[in-house]
């Protein structure tokens, strides 16, 4: 079930709120109606796979009692943490990897190795680390124990970061469980980003969607100009962007409307200087959960040698590349991004003095032709894609495609660049007394600062507008909704 879907918004979260709040006292009868919701969430999907997510969630469960129980004894509890780890991984590996690693013995051997064609569960790689890190944090004193199953079901299977994140850890909401406070003020301004995200996905990714498949498949076909694969590229490097941040502003959104409060996964990631900098814009929980349970462990950047930072960050990279899926693609992929972040890194490039303006043209050059081997279905197809790119192929440089593309997609382009700035932030700054998205400290363990959604201090005339805005906003949504437009997702098959 997609959250920009006719059956989403107007049946299961109008159902699912009204019983909520009817049970306002009591917390417990919310928490088993959230936990209810969200299996049956789980399940239109993939029923088959419900007793997976339960059963994964029971045995993170008995680990950490164990562990909780056995912290006398160093050894039997490093133990127990590698038998966590290694039943979450397992689960992964079996899942996700089983098939891409019998396939290429397959080729390998001629066929002498059978391939096991296993599916994918939806939405696996998100709940096995939100359950790995569970372990982890208990283990590391950093999260007390859960000892309700139900409490721990609703953190690993929460509807709204179910399917695709953000990666929230237990940490930051062991607190809300039992003792968050659903406002007026959180309602209305989860309300607001799920309108904002939905509009990102629908109005935007979708149509960038259109014009992206059109040309990868065109390219698959023969080859393409150099104009036509530029546009390409562009357009599935703003679809992904706007696809992926518009489901976390709609996954955090829905969030607010049970009192729950989530950190952001995105920040203007486009807008970056050096691709280290991109990566702390964008997936921001997967990047942290890559850092806190990765790359400080295994020493981060403060051991002497740079031969072991060089190989942390390689273990770093080589593992988000793999995270995101199994094909060789995602793994040159996350290569990539390892040696260019290395370079950054060891050369000191974030102080070298280079206009920004080259600095930006430096870093979109290497993400978008970093999203075109994502893209791909393999190498060869990728390297053939980036060939068109830079006119290796002769296919010449203009295509009536492209023109075409730009005089019945213009438009959405154009949004897509405008929104991938943080222009409607600075003009909000300029015409409100409070911010669109503004910084806050937590009052509870860790004490980091997280950017949160809150509806603006709108004054005046704007206090009107606002409102309307959302509200056609949201019934453009539907029209295209209705009208049955394409409604992919990127990031369901992670």
């Amino acid at each position: 079930m997609l959250f920009s879907s006719l059956l989403f918004i107007f049946y299961f979260l109008p159902f699912v709120l009204i019983l909520y709040y009817v049970l306002f006292f009591s917390r417990t009868l919310k928490n088993l109606v959230l936990v209810a919701a969200s299996l049956l969430f789980y399940a239109w999907g993939g029923p088959q796979y419900t007793l997976l997510i339960i059963g994964s969630t029971l045995v993170n469960y008995l680990f950490a009692i164990m562990i909780n129980r056995r912290r006398v004894h160093k050894r039997r509890l490093r133990v127990l943490l590698f038998l966590a780890i290694a039943f979450n991984l397992g689960i992964l590996f079996y899942f996700k990897y089983l098939t891409f690693i019998t396939a290429n013995l397959n080729y390998l051997t001629a066929g002498q190795i059978k391939v096991i064609s296993i599916a994918l569960p939806i939405g696996i790689s998100f709940y096995t680390f939100q359950g790995m890190s569970y372990v982890i944090d208990v283990y590391r004193n950093h999260a007390k124990v859960q000892y309700n199953p139900i409490n721990l079901l609703l953190y690993i299977s929460f509807f709204p970061q179910l399917i695709a994140g953000p990666i929230v850890r237990y940490s930051t909401i062991e607190d809300q469980i039992m003792n968050r406070r659903e406002t007026f003020k959180k309602f209305s301004s989860g309300i607001c980003l799920f309108v904002c995200g939905l509009g990102k996905k629908i109005i935007i990714a979708n149509n960038m969607a259109i014009v992206a498949d059109r040309i990868f498949d065109l390219n698959n076909m023969g080859g393409i100009p150099l104009s036509l694969a530029w546009l390409g590229a562009i357009a599935y490097t703003l679809q992904i962007y706007f696809d992926f941040s518009g489901y976390s502003d709609m996954a955090i959104g829905l969030g607010l409307l049970f009192g729950f409060k989530f950190e952001r996964n995105f920040n203007y990631p486009y807008i970056a200087k050096s691709i280290s900098e991109f990566w702390r814009r964008w997936h921001i929980s997967l990047g942290k959960w890559f850092r806190d349970y990765v790359y400080f462990p295994l020493g981060g950047s403060r051991v002497l040698s740079k031969d072991i930072v060089i190989r942390n960050l390689a273990v770093v990279w080589i593992l988000t590349g793999i995270w995101h899926g199994a094909n060789w693609t995602f793994l040159v992929w996350g290569i990539i991004n390892f040696v260019v972040i290395t370079f950054e890194k060891m050369s000191g490039f974030e102080k070298f003095k280079i206009p920004d303006a080259l600095r930006h043209l430096y870093a979109l050059l290497i993400i978008i032709l970093g999203w075109v081997i994502f893209r791909s279905d393999t190498l060869l197809e990728a390297g053939n894609y980036i060939g068109c790119m830079f006119n290796f192929m002769k296919n010449g440089f203009m295509s009536d495609y492209t023109l075409m593309f730009l005089k019945e997609y213009g438009v959405y382009f154009l949004a897509a660049i405008l929104f991938s700035m943080p222009i409607a932030s600075m003009a909000n700054q300029m015409m409100v007394k409070g911010i669109h998205v503004r910084q806050y400290v937590d009052k509870e363990p860790p004490y980091e600062a997280h950017a949160i959604f809150e509806e603006p201090a709108f004054t005046g005339l704007m206090s009107i507008l606002y409102p309307i805005g959302m509200v056609l906003l949201f019934l453009v949504c539907i029209v295209y909704l209705v009208k049955g437009s394409y409604n992919p997702f990127i990031y369901f098959q992670f």
